[in-house]
């Protein structure tokens, strides 16, 4: 993760308590809850040993902690503050058993442990090289899930290329068929693959609830999810090739 991105979600972390989009929005509850469902009705978490790179503000490894059977989370951010914030959550929430958190670079991560699966979700578009960032954590587990913006959303790369918010954070955008090359690439079979959520984040309101209630049609619609969706979410297992 690029340095200006590290010290931008540090100053989030001290203004806001957590990341900017994940502070009270409706539009950010509707996006994680659809996030998780397709996750979830896709793979079994169950007694599972799980990475999260590039947590961020912990949201989503306190969530596996606290309410799905995994065996134990290991969260990890270029973002110090935001690493011991979210110790100090796990903490208060007694969690600490659980999960931890901790610094990391995912270019060079030291890890000696074996992960059952590494969760790459909403951080791959801060990469200055996700290809080389999924060669680099293809060792560390059996399966990779990605959930990331999609790269064929007109809205998406205007807000890329105008939005300070996104300017700040070096936001991109990366197509669906890109990140499927990089991750056969890096020794994984493709499992599952598809576009969902029509909620744009930062929206108001009203909107996140009219975008919702159409979400379960676009969704189904070859051409227009493609475009209209927010994000895609990738599912893949290692090779026995790669595991050998």
């Amino acid at each position: 993760m690029p340095e200006r991105n590290v010290e931008q979600f540090n100053k989030d972390i001290i203004s806001h308590g957590s990341y900017v989009y994940n502070n009270g929005r409706l539009s950010s509850e509707f996006a994680s809850e659809r996030t998780n469902r397709e996750i979830e009705n896709n793979y079994s978490f169950a007694g599972k040993r799980v990475l999260d790179l590039g947590c961020g503000d912990g949201r989503y490894s306190l969530y596996l902690a606290s309410t799905l059977p995994v065996e134990s989370v290991v969260g990890i951010d270029a973002a110090e503050l935001v690493v011991e914030v979210n110790n100090e959550k796990a903490e208060t929430l007694g969690l600490n058993d659980k999960v931890r958190f901790q610094v990391g670079d995912i270019y060079n991560l030291e890890l000696k442990e074996h992960f059952d699966c590494v969760v790459m979700r909403w951080m791959m578009h801060h990469l200055p090289d996700p290809a080389l960032a999924i060669k680099k954590i293809a060792s560390l587990a059996d399966t990779l899930i990605i959930a990331d913006p999609n790269g064929w959303n007109p809205v998406l790369k205007l807000l890329e290329r105008f939005s300070p918010y996104h300017i700040e954070h070096d936001e991109k955008s990366f197509v669906l068929r890109n990140v499927v090359r990089w991750v056969e690439q890096a020794g994984f079979n493709v499992s599952h693959a598809k576009y969902v959520n029509l909620v744009p984040m930062f929206c108001p309101d009203w909107m996140a609830k009219i975008c919702r209630t159409f979400e379960p049609v676009v969704e189904t619609l070859p051409i227009a999810r493609n475009i209209c969706c927010g994000q895609f979410i990738l599912i893949a297992d290692a090779s026995s090739h790669a595991k050998g």
